[in-house]
């Protein structure tokens, strides 16, 4: 797609811009020009741009859209991932280390990439690695995604928290989270989907200048839904975002049916 697609509808909610467009590809498209023009800023003033990427089959149209744009220096982006499951086989492409590593890292070529280990023998000791990796300087880019219980990264109902001390955790999967994984066509069974996972916490999510969050599908109506409508808890970890300055939701006209 050459140019950027134009949304079909848009509208605020609190601080979050909501865009609505026709088709996924649409709007996966859109994100993608939206965050390479904020990359070519940010890197016009700034010797390197910190990024952070979810690994989700919702991000594929935006991925496979951004590793298209031509003359975007990579080589200056510090790159993370924002949350991994504890106890995969390493070469599973399930993980999400594997899936960022395959659609996006292989074919753009970070100038570095900070990769969660699920496998550590410490999870804890993981988890304060990779906080510092990550709060060594400030977080320019969030692009997230949005689960099918309001959850950002791992951050589900049961776990997420909005003054959370720590910027990475161990926590436990609940059961409407490891079914969007079988949903998703990740996992067969949903006794196939690991039961913990190490991620980023709501307030090391939110502390990135400008969040870009891509939501394509029906499967996601109603948690877009409450994340635009319901109050601003934990209930829907998403509905933080309606709080953050520089935060965009892109939808498809499916996730958007309700709204």
């Amino acid at each position: 797609m050459d140019q950027r697609p134009q949304p079909v509808r848009t509208l605020s909610v609190d601080t979050l811009a909501v865009q609505v467009y026709a088709s996924r590809q649409e709007m996966g498209a859109a994100a993608a020009f939206d965050v390479a023009q904020r990359m070519r800023e940010l890197l016009a003033h700034q010797p390197h741009v910190r990024m952070v990427f979810a690994a989700a089959p919702s991000q594929n149209e935006f991925l496979a859209t951004l590793t298209s744009i031509p003359d975007l220096d990579w080589q200056r982006v510090q790159a993370f991932h924002m949350d991994e499951y504890v106890g995969l086989d390493p070469r599973a492409p399930q993980g999400f280390g594997n899936f960022l590593r395959e659609r996006l890292f292989d074919r753009v070529k970070p100038g570095s990439v900070q990769y969660i280990n699920g496998n550590a023998t410490d999870p804890q000791a993981e988890c304060r690695r990779y906080a510092v990796l990550l709060q060594a300087e400030p977080l320019d880019i969030v692009c997230a995604g949005i689960g099918e219980n309001g959850h950002m990264a791992f951050n589900d109902p049961p776990v997420a928290d909005f003054d959370d001390p720590q910027a990475v955790k161990l926590v436990q999967l609940d059961q409407t989270c490891r079914w969007q994984q079988v949903h998703d066509g990740a996992f067969a069974r949903i006794d196939e989907v690991p039961q913990t996972a190490l991620t980023m916490t709501m307030p090391a999510l939110m502390a990135a200048r400008w969040v870009y969050c891509i939501v394509p599908g029906p499967t996601k109506t109603e948690a877009v839904t409450r994340t635009l409508r319901d109050p601003i808890t934990t209930a829907c970890p998403a509905t933080i975002m309606r709080r953050h300055s520089q935060a965009v939701l892109y939808l498809d006209s499916e996730a958007a049916a309700a709204i």
